[in-house]
């Protein structure tokens, strides 16, 4: 039987435990004293990493937890779980809401409940294709930028004792719009430092999570559908485990404006192809490269008829905004990495420059309030505000392959 945590540990991460079980362990007392009794609102929480995270954080004992996301389906297998897993914590006053934080309906909840002790936002879009048009660039800035600092305003008259925000590692160098968005969203966040403390981490793949390659890998193979993945990527991976202890050791470790990172070493990158290929062989598959989508289209048909070869499309990546490789930091930032065992902090950070976190803002809105605005004059923009921001545009997106 296929156990995709065990798959994970051994082919993926290759780890046969947690890396930051160690620092939880030596900082258990900490948390507990910062969790315990407190109020949690968690958004986005229905998703790969916010779950993750609302499992981690549920063992110390918050005294409420509320859960938002659009998602509704996902919130109801998310409570079904919880419920589901014996021994697990689920306070008096857990609720878990379908909706949008960026809506009036939110802010009533919100201001309701005066407010939370803990805070922590993963609702984002967070896919290099969705930057394919204007459109779907909007949507993405919208989400992970303007309505950010909507939410922010809010808990500016409600101070929270801890403010989480998740990045991603493309916020280092970003040479594509969502990368850049996530480190305009570090600006954005830290510039409410002097209300309340915030905290980032940028992230490594999270294997198998929600909508990512490898969890399509899944998807495909239970449709029998031909497998295809680019071999020239190397990323970094942690497992969903290590997502939500991430996160939970960035929120209450974290001193104001640091941003966490996993220590991972080059050697540890994987590539999507070979990730492929392990999971066949797991299934009792050979994978058989083709040399086109349509070939390996073809093929697929002969696994009505039993055969264990699987059909494979490996291709070099040319798609925009896909960068060759990854990094946590960058050489202008401090980095401490002493302070615990798996993780690197970036410190030091600076109160950013608000006036130009401001004239960004404006000049956003008004390009998404006319009727013709282009996907090049907010790369644009963005590369004003971001000097070191090299967009990586070839004219084709992600949705536009198998």
């Amino acid at each position: 039987m296929f156990h995709l945590n065990a798959f994970i540990s051994r082919y993926v991460t290759k780890r046969p435990e947690s890396m930051f079980q160690e620092d939880i362990e030596k900082n258990k007392g900490i948390l507990k004293e910062k969790i315990q009794g407190k109020s949690v609102l968690v958004i986005g929480g229905a998703g790969s990493i916010g779950s993750s995270f609302i499992r981690e954080i549920l063992p110390f004992e918050p005294g409420a937890l509320v859960v938002v996301d659009l998602n509704e389906n996902a919130l109801a297998e998310l409570t079904r779980d919880l419920r589901s897993t014996k021994g697990m914590y689920v306070p008096g006053d857990y609720v878990p809401y379908p909706m949008d934080f960026a809506a009036v309906t939110f802010e009533k909840m919100f201001r309701k409940r005066g407010g939370f002790d803990i805070v922590a936002n993963f609702s984002a879009h967070k896919h290099v294709r969705s930057e394919k048009d204007i459109y779907s660039v909007e949507a993405l800035l919208q989400n992970n930028v303007l309505h950010a600092k909507r939410l922010l305003d809010l808990l500016k008259q409600y101070p929270p004792e801890e403010y989480f925000c998740v990045s991603t590692d493309k916020a280092a160098n970003p040479v594509n719009i969502m990368g850049a968005s996530k480190r305009i969203m570090e600006d954005v966040i830290f510039s409410y430092s002097d209300c309340f403390p915030v905290k980032t981490a940028r992230f490594a793949n999270v294997a198998f999570s929600n909508g990512s390659l490898p969890a399509g890998f899944l998807e495909r193979l239970a449709k029998r559908q031909p497998l295809s993945a680019p071999l020239d990527v190397k990323r970094y991976f942690v497992s969903p485990e290590e997502s939500g202890q991430i996160c939970l050791l960035s929120c209450m470790l974290g001193k104001n404006r640091e941003i966490f990172f996993p220590k991972l070493e080059e050697a540890q990158m994987m590539t999507f192809d070979a990730i492929a290929t392990a999971l066949l062989h797991e299934y009792g598959y050979e994978a058989l490269e083709c040399a086109s989508e349509q070939e390996a289209l073809e093929k697929a048909e002969e696994l009505e008829n039993g055969s264990r070869q699987y059909p494979v499309y490996y291709s070099v990546s040319n798609t925009s905004g896909e960068k060759a490789y990854e990094e946590f930091y960058t050489e202008k930032e401090s980095v401490d990495f002493h302070r615990l065992k798996a993780l690197g902090v970036v410190t030091g950070k600076q109160m950013p420059d608000q006036e130009r976190i401001q004239t960004l803002f404006a000049e956003l809105e008004a390009a998404f309030a006319r009727e013709e605005t282009s996907k090049e004059e907010v790369v644009s923009m963005i590369g004003t505000y971001l000097p070191n921001f090299e967009h990586i545009e070839t004219g084709r997106s992600l949705d536009s392959k198998m």
